[in-house]
């Protein structure tokens, strides 16, 4: 089991004839994932090689819209590998054609232009209430059920599959916490970007581990700024049963110095991470200072329980 993505998942790249798009379209197929098409509309009608994991060669075609991706190959996630000055127009595309995942990797994209395919992916619900379109980026490595699919840029060779989910808000702490636990390995991973806006939160990803049944625990990463980790808090004290571990990136961070990522924005007391620290304590969440001794809290864990 995993969350979101699975080795039946059908991935178009959009972009997928740029240097980016073509050199993860590689990797993500040498990691399994059932890569059927692309999207470049100046390209449409030409393929592009590549190999599959096996290294047998496929073709992959290129078509001109995600709608049109979407009807020749039953496509049900896209990858976007975009220049930040059109990764709007393309959110847009694929929200409008419906796409159920869409995974946003580019990195610098204006606020407002993330608001904008944002606002509209939320105004497109289906009959359940939620949107047609889950969004996960942008600005993130993507998404990983490991032995499985890559969405993203995440190293596929890091870990392979097993008991812990994990999400974070940091791309490199994301690989760092898969290396420290390789030994017992993940059912999904997802870097959920570290912006101001982002289509999935920490909640979304802990709603879905709690559902899956074959994860056992979840490592949380979150960092300094915003109250995305004390929502986050609150919601695992009401609704998750499962152990969870968390880290705070910034604890050592300067006060009232913007950090990296956009997102990471400190107001008064609110945002530090030792705020964020007591907020997930208060709720069981068990807090590492560094990655490595959160590794180390997971690994106890899941030691009592074998």
């Amino acid at each position: 089991m995993s969350i979101y993505l699975n080795k039946d998942s059908k991935v178009i790249v959009q972009g997928i004839t740029g240097g980016e798009g073509t050199k993860h379209t590689r990797l993500m197929l040498k990691a399994g994932t059932n890569i059927v098409g692309g999207v470049n509309a100046r390209k449409a009608g030409t393929t592009v090689s590549h190999e599959d994991k096996d290294g047998n060669a496929v073709e992959l075609p290129v078509f001109g819209t995600v709608k049109e991706a979407m009807e020749k190959t039953g496509a049900d996630v896209s990858v976007a590998f975009v220049p930040p000055a059109f990764a709007k127009d393309a959110a847009i595309e694929a929200i409008e054609a419906e796409i159920p995942l869409l995974v946003v990797i580019t990195e610098g994209i204006p606020v407002q232009d993330t608001a904008k395919f944002f606002a509209l992916s939320q105004s497109k619900t289906g009959e359940d209430g939620k949107p047609k379109t889950r969004i996960i980026g942008p600005n993130c490595p993507g998404v990983i059920t490991p032995g499985e699919a890559l969405a993203g840029i995440t190293p596929a060779t890091i870990t392979g599959s097993g008991p812990i989910g994990l999400v974070s808000k940091s791309g490199t702490l994301t690989y760092q916490m898969m290396y420290e636990l390789r030994d017992f390995g993940f059912s999904t991973a997802i870097g959920i970007g570290g912006d101001p806006i982002i289509g999935t939160t920490h909640i979304d990803a802990l709603e879905a581990f709690e559902a899956d049944p074959d994860t056992q625990a979840i490592v949380m990463i979150g960092e300094i700024g915003g109250d995305a980790e004390e929502r986050a808090a609150e919601f695992i004290k009401a609704n998750v049963t499962k152990p969870v571990v968390g880290y705070v990136a910034g604890f050592t961070a300067p006060e009232g110095k913007t950090m990296g990522h956009a997102g990471a924005i400190v107001s008064g007391s609110a945002g530090t991470a030792q705020a964020k620290k007591e907020a997930l304590e208060a709720a069981g969440v068990k807090v590492g200072k560094t990655p490595s001794e959160t590794a180390q809290l997971m690994r106890e864990i899941l030691q009592a329980q074998a």
